[in-house]
């Protein structure tokens, strides 16, 4: 049987503001109250038509919609379900914003029509119509007001707030985007901590922030998610840290490219005494990072031979370190052969870089025809399929970034042929609790203190020049970890 729901309703504030939520066709996870959790499929950006986002309802039950057409300005969009755990078959929907002539307000019309089995049809109607856009409104007015109020009401905070500096987007583009501005820190409420930051890690995930590729920085805002510094001062329930402690992070949310930093502390963790601020802003990252990579995404045999790319970078680096230590025999996959020495430096027994031959060619040459048994691909577009080619019978190739861009469309059958295995992990889901950062960070100083790997520091760069230290990253003009210092005022 087919079904219609319409509703519609009137908010309280002016049509930007409201369609600057609803048009992140991926941010309905922060706002809708049935959303437990949801993510973009394939590299496409939030506002892209043809994107989909794959999420998770509170009750556990998945849905994939795909966003059909968008439009900035009649501020109109539509959207379908192509598959879902719910019995909404052929489910269309369209969502539509006009401004009330009378006032500063906002007329919302969302829509639908679906598809529903015999004796189900009442009862899917009412799950729509309240479960999703009575509730959506109620959500979004909610957010709405919040973020009115965010900007214009006084921040009131338990203690004086610390002046400081911050880069931050209005919008986002390229690096000259990033520009300084003068904030105040205030005091940490329950579960927070206050730091003074001493050394800001930049890593690739920051431009894919600034530009808008990944969904993570909603302007105006700072990027940045690494940091090093020193305490001052807890809120209440802060057991773990304390005043003066030296400490440093890995996580979201985005903000650190700051001179002071107010944010919740469970993800924030004591520095050993032996390790300096610039070691851990420019290693905890990369460092996190080639630890999941190693030993949970691909668990790195003695023997099996690993091919990386960018071994001269920040990860790459420390992944040719670690995989050596472990026994593995590493191949580095770089552009020029000085990068190619700081690469055999690092670890790798071999380095391929462009020539007569391909990649792949050039691959199964050292490997005598059996391949590479994992391959750390952190390139995308420009090297997937020659990822894919130069990978041995049933090897790992885990993509765990897109530096040239996204790999676009791939037919999974012609991974059969080789009987391919393929990740794409998400640093935040090996890194979400205090639990797993305990545990991941513990290893990674180990390894630090024992000289598995050595983390080195290729470039510094002041706060405020930061649009210089993503021209140069963008440019692969970098080699090894690059750190913002805050400027000294």
């Amino acid at each position: 049987m087919v079904v219609r729901v319409e509703r519609s309703t009137v908010i309280d504030a002016p049509i930007a503001a409201v369609w600057d939520v609803l048009r992140d066709f991926n941010g309905h996870d922060r706002w809708h109250p049935a959303v437990r959790r949801s993510s973009l499929e394939s590299g496409r950006k939030t506002d892209q038509v043809g994107a989909v986002r794959n999420f998770t309802l509170q009750g556990g039950e998945r849905v994939r919609e795909q966003l059909l057409s968008l439009s900035d300005k009649d501020h109109r969009f539509r959207y379908a379900i192509v598959d879902a755990d719910v019995p909404l078959k052929n489910y269309l929907a369209e969502v539509r914003l006009k401004p009330v002539t009378d006032g500063n307000r906002t007329f919302w019309h969302w829509s639908s029509r679906f598809e529903t089995p015999p004796g189900q049809e009442n009862e899917l109607r009412d799950l729509v119509a309240q479960g999703v856009y009575e509730a959506g409104f109620e959500a979004v007015r909610d957010r709405v007001e919040r973020r009115r109020a965010d900007v214009s009401a006084p921040v009131v905070t338990s203690g004086p707030r610390i002046d400081g500096t911050a880069m931050v987007i209005n919008r986002h583009g390229g690096p000259e985007e990033l520009h300084a501005v003068k904030i105040k820190a205030p005091a940490p409420g329950p579960g927070q901590v206050r730091i003074r930051q001493t050394a800001i890690g930049v890593n690739y995930i920051d431009v894919y922030c600034r530009t808008g590729y990944f969904n993570l920085l909603e302007p105006p805002q700072a990027p940045g998610m690494e940091a090093a510094g020193i305490v001052v001062d807890t809120g209440p329930g802060v057991r773990h840290l304390r005043k003066g402690q030296r400490v440093a992070y890995a996580c979201p949310p985005v903000g650190a490219y700051a001179s002071h930093r107010t944010m919740d502390a469970a993800l924030v963790i004591p520095l050993p005494d032996w390790i300096d601020h610039e070691t851990a802003a420019a290693g905890l990252l990369k460092g996190m990072t080639a630890e999941f990579l190693l030993y949970q995404v691909h668990v790195l045999k003695p023997k099996e031979t690993v091919l990386v790319y960018a071994p001269a970078g920040g990860v790459g680096r420390l992944l040719c370190q670690w995989a050596n230590r472990l026994g593995a025999t590493v191949i580095g996959a770089t552009s020029s052969e000085a990068k190619a020495q700081i690469a055999r430096a690092a670890g790798a027994h071999h380095v391929v870089v462009p020539g007569e031959k391909s990649l792949e060619e050039q691959i199964m040459d050292l490997t005598k025809g059996h391949g590479a048994d994992v391959i750390y691909d952190a390139v995308g577009k420009d090297s997937f399929a020659h990822s894919v080619a130069a990978l041995a019978i049933r090897g790992h190739l885990v993509s765990y970034g897109q530096a040239s861009g996204d790999i676009g469309s791939w037919d999974i059958g012609s991974l059969a042929s080789k009987s391919i295995t393929l990740s794409r992990p998400n640093y935040g889901h090996y890194t979400d609790t205090p639990e797993k950062v305990a545990a991941i960070s513990a290893r990674l100083f180990d390894a630090i203190r024992n000289g598995t790997v050595k983390v080195e520091i290729g470039q510094r760069f002041k706060l405020s020049e930061a649009a210089e230290a993503h021209r140069a990253l963008e440019a692969r003009e970098t080699t090894g970890s690059t750190i913002l210092i805050p400027d000294q005022t």
